[in-house]
């Protein structure tokens, strides 16, 4: 069982989506991401198994929640540098974001 310290050790943070390209080397449909995350952590870049549920024009702009203390993880020929965090659904994956506009870096606490 997780305790209350594991939870605390991730970094989860807010950033927003500022570029989406087709992943198309990637088993699974995916999208690359490339999300700011403020000016402590800067923009880092993340794969995300999402296409079921969104479209690239509907992703810019949007605010979403990432684990951004995980190492990196070598997706085909794309390093994933942090998790955008998602609920999976009967359709798919489903973004986790805040309900209002928070600033870029906000740490979930």
């Amino acid at each position: 069982m997780a305790t209350f310290d594991d939870f605390m050790k991730l970094d989860i943070r807010v950033g927003e989506i500022i570029e989406v390209n087709d992943f198309k080397k990637a088993r699974k449909p995916a999208y690359q991401l490339k999300v700011d995350l403020g000016e402590e952590i800067g923009v880092k870049k993340s794969s995300a198994q999402i296409k079921a549920l969104y479209e690239i024009e509907d992703l810019i702009g949007k605010q979403v929640m990432a684990v951004v203390n995980f190492p990196p993880r070598q997706i085909a020929d794309f390093m994933s540098e942090v998790l955008v965090l998602g609920v999976y659904g009967d359709d798919g994956v489903v973004l986790i974001q805040p309900d209002k506009q928070v600033r870029n870096g906000d740490k979930l606490g």
